[in-house]
């Protein structure tokens, strides 16, 4: 099922889990979401709906479906195996645009229904052949009265009909500047250096994203290149062993230099349980591009990528959502009109209550 944001797919699930248990008070309903902040709102969301039953699971993908393995000395989770069968009478996979084929064939093998659950507005997710919300079967595209009211709302109708949203105020910091005026330029300025957890800034261009990294650590006071404690990072790269997924966020809670190439880490992920501890690759931190690592030194060794996360692509923010969105409009050049449109939709709708768009 696809569904614009402001069209009540969180509503009608809730509605149709709600009918479900007047059917079958004992039927087990497992929701998940490809990370643990997702999941954590798809909970809440329920909880409001009164449509979260003693019998129902609610949680990641991950831990519906993988089990931990532990060392057996030191008790630390060394890596994950897929569970041989899980406690569930239908899956509902809640932002399934996210949802890449090797996890989406591991949750059809338990032979159980499934409801995929997202946005078929968004943009495809990256460098994938695999996009889950291509076609979906049922399509909501009306939006309903009360969403219409919501500035944010209104501002994603637009960017998805037109591609165009006219430099403004639109609600409470809800507002679209020039960048060519001096006083907006003040503005970006001072919302970059008020830069926190519970604030997502997205860009179209790898440089402007290594640039607004840079600006926000040194306003940090971190000087170098190098990550350090405190440092917000994204993960590019899934690995399914430690239970990390491309576009995860975290916050760095210890690191130290292995060798000349690997930093030793400890990360705190958003909205997981488990600390990320393992080897991480120096030479992506400020890098560009995601580092190549189909050579074969590099994938003999046991690594992951991760860089800094202070400010994303809107192609990695795709799972994220944060209460203040910064948007920096741009477009590339191979875009076509449609491309951008779900470009500019997807970075809309990650604001939750404030957006300022940088055009």
């Amino acid at each position: 099922m696809g569904g614009y944001a402001g069209t009540g797919k969180t509503t009608l699930i809730g509605i149709l889990r709600q009918r479900l248990h007047k059917e079958n008070k004992n039927l087990h309903v497992a929701f998940c979401a490809y990370t643990g902040k997702a999941a954590r709102v798809l909970r809440n969301k329920l909880i409001e709906a009164k449509a979260l039953f003693p019998t129902d699971f609610v949680g990641t993908i991950h831990s519906l479906i993988y089990s931990p393995i532990e060392d057996e000395k030191s008790k630390e989770i060394i890596g994950w195996q897929k569970k041989e069968e899980i406690e569930a009478d239908l899956i509902i996979v809640d932002e399934a645009s996210m949802v890449d084929l090797f996890i989406w064939q591991d949750l059809l093998s338990y032979g159980i229904p499934i409801i995929a659950v997202g946005d078929h507005g968004q943009l495809p997710p990256i460098r994938e052949n695999f996009n889950l919300m291509a076609t979906p079967d049922l399509k909501l595209e009306e939006i309903h009265r009360q969403a219409k009211e919501n500035p944010i709302i209104g501002l994603s109708i637009m960017a998805r009909e037109n591609g165009q949203i006219p430099v403004g105020l639109f609600g409470k910091n809800i507002k679209k500047m020039s960048y060519i005026e001096p006083e907006s330029q003040e503005k970006v300025e001072e919302l970059l250096k008020n830069y926190n957890e519970n604030t997502l800034i997205l860009c179209g261009y790898n440089k402007t994203r290594i640039k607004i990294n840079d600006f926000i650590r040194n306003s940090l006071g971190f000087e170098d290149k190098e990550p350090r404690l405190g440092d917000r990072v994204i993960c590019l790269r899934n690995n399914r062993i430690k239970g990390i997924f491309n576009g995860m966020l975290g916050t760095i809670f210890g690191i130290r230099s292995k060798d000349d190439e690997f930093y030793s880490a400890q990360i705190v992920m958003d909205g997981e349980e488990d600390i990320y501890k393992g080897l991480i690759f120096k030479s992506q931190f400020g890098a560009p591009e995601p580092i190549n690592f189909t050579k074969e030194r590099f994938r003999l060794r046991d690594h992951d990528i991760f860089d800094f996360g202070y400010a994303l692509t809107v192609h990695k923010a795709q799972g994220s959502q944060a209460k203040r969105v910064v948007l920096f409009e741009e477009r590339f050049s191979k875009m076509d009109d449609e491309q951008w449109r779900r470009w500019l939709y997807t970075g809309v709708t990650r604001a939750e209550e404030e957006l300022f768009i940088v055009g």
